[in-house]
């Protein structure tokens, strides 16, 4: 059954890039009950519609922090909100990653674009808790270096180990050129005792997870977060139907020995 949103105020934001903004939401007064890493709310922008928004920070109390690329008409007016301004929430949804399942081995987080976003949060879990994982790598790719995200955020995950790359430098960029799967040369983890964490484009997630395969990682510790259309978020409409799954419902998150099948369906 559909809960009707309740009202979040924007009590600070970030522009990240030309076209993603980071908002930090606050309950006016019921708040939603607590978000795990890579879950998702539903988030209205007023007199426009709602989208599916992951959870990309989880704060202290009942704020939460959602990062927003402006692709559509109600992604656009909530990456416009000023602070101070107006959200329904509704949520949480779907499902988390698995990061018990992570518990005494290497960890590989790998994203492409914005989907840094909703792994940010695993790997706050992570660095919070290093006591209960072995070593974390965090790969991340980008189509320019204008587009990277949460570049405050890497000078703390280098210690692990942290790396970056961008499909197409501009003047001055001095940093790694290639598409993200050349970052695995470098990252530090035993393949037999690895868990690995994806988020980005479909052919991103399907190139990586091959590669991963390749090196002796098994399709049932790598985890991949997949997207589709949402309206309803409760599994009735059937908008975010991806073959036997209900994306709201059974994923977002989901073991990629259960979602390879699917993905190398051409168009489903």
């Amino acid at each position: 059954m559909m809960s009707a949103p309740l009202p979040y105020r924007v009590v600070d934001r970030r522009d990240e890039t030309h076209d993603t903004a980071t908002l930090v939401l606050e309950p006016a007064g019921e708040a939603l009950a607590p978000f795990a890493p890579g879950q998702f709310a539903m988030l209205y922008a007023f007199g426009v519609g709602e989208i599916p928004v992951s959870v990309s920070r989880l704060a202290d109390g009942h704020r939460v922090t959602h990062t927003i690329r402006a692709v559509g008409a109600v992604s656009r007016a909530l990456c416009a909100l000023p602070t101070g301004g107006w959200v329904g929430a509704r949520g949480p949804f779907g499902t988390a990653w698995d990061t018990a399942a992570a518990h005494g081995n290497d960890l590989l987080v790998i994203a492409g674009g914005i989907g840094i976003a909703p792994l940010r949060p695993l790997v706050d879990t992570v660095v919070a808790g290093p006591h209960l994982f072995g070593r974390l790598s965090v790969l991340a790719g980008a189509r320019t270096p204008a587009d990277l995200l949460y570049e405050d955020d890497f000078p703390a995950w280098e210690e692990p180990f942290g790396a970056v790359t961008v499909d197409r430098p501009s003047a001055g960029w001095t940093g790694r050129v290639g598409v993200v799967t050349t970052l695995l040369r470098e990252a530090r983890f035993t393949p037999s005792d690895t868990v690995a964490f994806l988020c980005g484009p479909e052919v991103m997630m399907r190139a990586t997870a091959r590669a991963l395969i390749h090196q002796g990682v098994r399709p049932d510790r790598i985890q991949v977060s997949l997207e589709r259309n949402m309206r309803c978020a409760v599994g009735h409409c059937g908008h975010c139907q991806l073959g036997p799954l209900l994306l709201c419902r059974d994923g977002p998150v989901v073991r990629y020995d259960r979602a390879e099948p699917i993905l190398n369906v051409r168009e489903l």
